[in-house]
Parts: C-alpha cells; structure tokens; sequence
C-alpha cells in the first residue's frame, strides 16, 4: 500500500491556516497532524503571521480572522491609542518635520496633526496619508514603495532610500509588541528594516504603544531600539508592571509624566 503524498509547503500553509482557525493552534499538535517537524510548523506559521493570517503565541498561533482589517485592529483599546495620539501631538512644536511610522496608533496621531499650519509629515503610512490628504497648512510627503495591504504600510528597498534624504526633528513608530532588550516586533522583517531605518532618522524618537502592546512578542521580526527614545502609552503603574521601560515613560492621560534620562531597549 502506497503511502499518501505530502502537500507542497503551500498547501500544507492553507491547510494548516485553516486548522489553526478551527483551534488546533499548538505546534506539537500541528507537526503530529501534518507528519513534518515542529521547526517546520514554526516556519509556516512565521509565514502566515507575517501575511497577518494568524498572530504568534508561547507554543502556537490563534487565528486574526479574516475580517480583521486595518479598520476593524483601529478600534482595538480605541480610547488608549486616541490618548497616546493626543500626547504625542502635544510634543510636535509649530514648524516641524515630522516622520510617522505605518499603523493605527500613528494614524490616529496624523488626526491630530491635521488642522495644524506649517508641519511637513513624511510617512509610509495610508492611514496617515488618509488622514493628512486633505488638509493644505500640512507638507504631506509620502514615502514610496511596495504597499503591504495588510498593515496599510509603504515598504520596500526605495522607502529605506528616501529615509536617507530625510532629517525629521521627531519620527514617531507603532508596535506590534515591544519587548525590552528585543526591541519593537515586526510581522515582517521588510517592516523591522524600515522601522529601524525610521528610529535613526529623526532628531527624537518616540514609540507609541499602548499597554496591550508592552511585553508582547506575537511576531518572529525585531527592529532594535539601539538609541534613545521615548515610550508614549497610557500604562498607568508602567514603572511597576514593566520597570524595564519606565526610565524615560510619557503617560497619555495623565497631567504628570515620567521624565527620566532616555531609555535604551
């Protein structure tokens, strides 16, 4: 009796989508099921994270959904990222350029920018440039490039070259995850490359992130953050819950901010 011939490695990733969407999300689980090693359940599931299929956990995956658009993560811990977006507005001085990371959090921040006169905005960001569009008083700049559809950002080898030519007074960067020691986590090592690229063009550098976000690694990417910046978010015990990013914390919401010496990740 002849043997069943294993699927190619993009079937066995539609197949294992769809098993990870039915709840089998562990890899032991998933390597026994599909008769391949574990490392190799590791790589497909890499590869589905980065096309922003499923999200990364300790040990497996859990499903995004098919419907979970740009759109529809804009509304996850809505009221945190507004607040966040609102700090960091109040950080941007009349007359600067500024370089907004792709992502919700960012596109909200571009909301707040909008009716302002005089700032020149760059960014890879559709929601930004969605934002920004249609306001005059503001110098929009976009960056060019391959559009990730899934995360609505501009990527690609042209955008890291435009970076060069840019010398903004703030660039402000979202997060998947933020890990101390790692750095920002990136569903795409395309992606990790432009927000590093972005973290070392700026005069300062900010990193919005809401508390859903500190301490989370749900993709297998890293941008480090090897030079000072600043943690936005409206972690509220930050200096407790996540002592590792508390020496240089800007609190949304609150009339008083951590102002310590800048943080190093």
């Amino acid at each position: 009796m002849t043997s069943q011939p294993r699927p190619g490695t993009r079937d066995r990733r539609a197949m294992l989508l769809e098993a990870v969407r039915d709840g089998s999300g562990g890899i032991t689980q998933l390597a026994e099921e599909f008769g391949v090693s574990e490392s190799t359940i590791r790589r497909d599931l890499a590869s589905l994270a980065g096309a922003g299929h499923v999200v990364r956990t300790y040990g497996g995956a859990l499903d995004t959904g098919p419907e979970r658009g740009p759109r529809e993560q804009d509304q996850e811990h809505a009221a945190a990222k507004d607040a966040i977006a609102r700090e960091a507005a109040a950080l941007v001085q009349d007359g600067e350029v500024v370089l907004l990371d792709a992502g919700t959090t960012a596109g909200r921040l571009a909301r707040h920018l909008a009716h302002r006169e005089g700032l020149t905005v760059v960014t890879n960001g559709v929601t930004a440039i969605r934002e920004l569009a249609g306001f005059p008083g503001i110098d929009l700049i976009v960056l060019g490039g391959r559009l990730w559809h899934t995360g609505e950002a501009i990527l690609g080898e042209s955008v890291l070259a435009q970076l060069r030519h840019v010398s903004p007074d703030r660039v402000f960067l979202g997060a998947d995850g933020l890990v101390s020691g790692r750095g920002l986590c990136c569903p795409s090592l395309e992606q990790s490359v432009v927000k590093h690229a972005m973290l070392h063009a700026g005069a300062e550098a900010y990193v919005l992130a809401d508390r859903s976000k500190l301490g989370q690694a749900p993709f297998p990417y890293w941008a480090p953050l090897d030079r000072e910046f600043r943690l936005v978010t409206d972690e509220p015990v930050v200096d407790v819950t996540y002592p590792q990013f508390a020496q240089s914390v800007i609190l949304a919401g609150s009339p008083e901010t951590v102002r310590g010496a800048a943080h190093h990740g």
